[in-house]
């Protein structure tokens, strides 16, 4: 019997990393966002399309570690660890900004759009300080109702599902005539979107459209297949951008009343990129994701006064939220669970890295998932899970739960 302690590791297959698109119109600070959160500087301007082609970078969740429960210090293999606070590799693509009509191509956005399609989640960078109309240009602060965006995006994702469900539809309705499911031509169809035939089954059982024949749908039932689909398989949360700025917090609250199904975080990622850069200059103490800092040099009063327009606003927000938003995102909107691998003898791997990896797994995910998100070869061999804290076996069916420290004993 091995385990994952053992010297496979060398052999691990890396799972698919969490990818999270961030999306709006132009002008709202996605690429302020993106950049506040990744440290990959990146152009940004007020004017519209200064993004073109997307910004890919590496992003970090907060996670509690589990090494002070063990009175050990880990090593991250990827991201860091500070003061028993765990920051997990995420994925973030910056796409460029879209306008109303992107689904048929205005502003090049069936390009934009594609980029997303392998995005897990979106996160919406709203402009809440409403100076931006609806293509990003300036317009005077407080004289555009972001509400506005929130609808844009929605129908322009819609008609762009709904797009490429119709793309193939009359194939479809040739298959159905041959008794093919409905969940399989359409999970075939919508395969390049992520969209799993698990969401697709959900969305057709929610629509009452599982048993009905493709042939004899009508172009409502289309539209709202490609809506229910956006919703549950492409779930937005919204960054609502500029909170700190005049109207920005008013215009959250009206947000939120306005939309209660939306989970919305308030934010100022330019407060962000302020705070990290003066911990970077030593200037400051800070961790993403702090309520506050700690000054530990001396600053020129411009210095200073910039740094008490950031207190205030944490004072107000209980930090810049960008952090915040990208934790959110991951914990309590989508519900996913982080898992450390480790050896109830030996918590580092075989290069002396202590509890060197963390998983983020689907809310639900089972033992077996577990193994098999490490390397396929334990999950075809597993024979149990080991919880390192008890001592416990548990068997494939276990599930998993938020940090769990797991072994996997398997056989070869």
């Amino acid at each position: 019997m091995k385990s994952c302690t053992k010297p496979l590791r060398k052999k691990l297959l890396r799972s698919k990393s969490m990818l999270i698109g961030i999306v709006g119109k132009p002008s709202t600070g996605k690429s302020t966002f993106f950049e506040a959160l990744t440290a990959v500087p990146v152009e940004r301007s007020p004017r519209p399309f200064t993004t073109i082609k997307p910004n890919h970078g590496v992003a970090y969740v907060e996670v509690e570690c589990v090494d002070k429960e063990f009175g050990v210090q880990c090593n991250p293999r990827t991201g860091f660890c500070k003061n028993g606070r765990r920051f997990v590799p995420v994925e973030l693509l910056d796409v460029a900004g879209l306008v109303p009509g992107a689904h048929e191509g205005k502003g090049l956005g069936n390009k934009f759009l594609d980029d997303l399609r392998q995005a897990d989640l979106l996160i919406h960078i709203v402009d809440v300080s409403g100076s931006t109309n609806e293509v990003g240009e300036r317009i005077p602060m407080g004289s555009y109702d972001p509400a506005n965006d929130v609808r844009f995006l929605e129908n322009e994702l819609n008609y762009w599902i709904e797009g490429i469900l119709k793309r193939n539809w009359d194939k479809l309705k040739r298959e159905a005539k041959l008794n093919r499911k409905n969940e399989e031509m359409i999970a075939t169809q919508m395969a390049g979107l992520g969209f799993t035939k698990d969401v697709v089954i959900r969305v057709l059982n929610k629509l009452n459209l599982r048993e009905k024949p493709l042939f004899e749908w009508a172009e409502p039932e289309i539209f709202s297949l490609a809506k229910t689909l956006r919703e549950l398989g492409k779930p937005t949360i919204i960054a609502a951008n500029k909170c700190d700025l005049s109207n920005g917090y008013d215009n959250y609250m009206e947000l939120k009343k306005e939309f209660p199904d939306y989970f919305i975080v308030p934010c100022s990622a330019e407060a962000e990129i302020t705070l990290k850069n003066a911990a970077k200059a030593d200037f400051i103490e800070y961790i993403p994701g702090d309520g506050s800092f700690k000054t530990l040099k001396t600053m020129n009063s411009q210095q200073q006064n910039a740094m008490a327009i950031m207190k205030a606003l944490m004072d107000k927000f209980g930090g810049t939220g960008a952090q915040k938003c990208l934790n959110s995102a991951v914990f309590d909107f989508l519900k996913y669970i982080a898992i450390f691998p480790g050896g109830v003898s030996k918590l580092s791997d075989d290069q002396g890295r202590i509890l060197p990896d963390v998983f983020l797994m689907k809310p639900g995910s089972t033992a077996i998932q577990f193994a098999g998100t490490i390397h396929s070869t334990f999950a075809e061999n597993f024979i149990k899970a080991i919880d390192v804290r008890t001592k416990r076996a548990l068997g494939a069916d276990y599930v998993l739960k938020h940090r769990d420290v797991l072994e996997i004993a398997f056989k070869r």
